[in-house]
């Protein structure tokens, strides 16, 4: 696999992912961390768990009240193919308008 075939997105939601090594992480937190639009990361993670470079699992037990999440993670081979991809530049997402903010809810 070409990392010249991965886009920006597609590099940074691997960085996110390998930077979070063997946990569980779900589309919204990666958009978080990666600066991404929310909905941008969910096809990215689908094309990703089709070519088998990511695993996923439903959230086992949400919370009350809320809907069960989508969860990923690097498989073996998406792990390796992170990692070639780890010293390569990414440029920062250009979403008009919209500004990340942090898990306790700062800009």
């Amino acid at each position: 696999m070409s990392a010249r075939r991965d886009s920006a997105q597609t590099r940074l939601v691997f960085r996110a992912l390998r930077a979070g090594g063997q946990t569980w992480r779900y589309g919204y937190d990666i958009a978080l961390e990666t600066g991404l639009a929310p909905g941008t990361p969910y096809p990215v993670l689908g094309r990703l768990t089709d070519r088998g470079l990511l695993e996923s699992q439903w959230e086992q037990d949400p919370p009350t009240g809320r809907p069960r999440r989508h969860l990923y993670q690097l498989s073996a081979e998406g792990a390796i193919h992170a990692a070639s991809l780890a010293a390569e530049p990414v440029a920062p997402p250009k979403a008009a308008g919209y500004q990340p903010r942090l898990a306790d809810g700062r800009s």
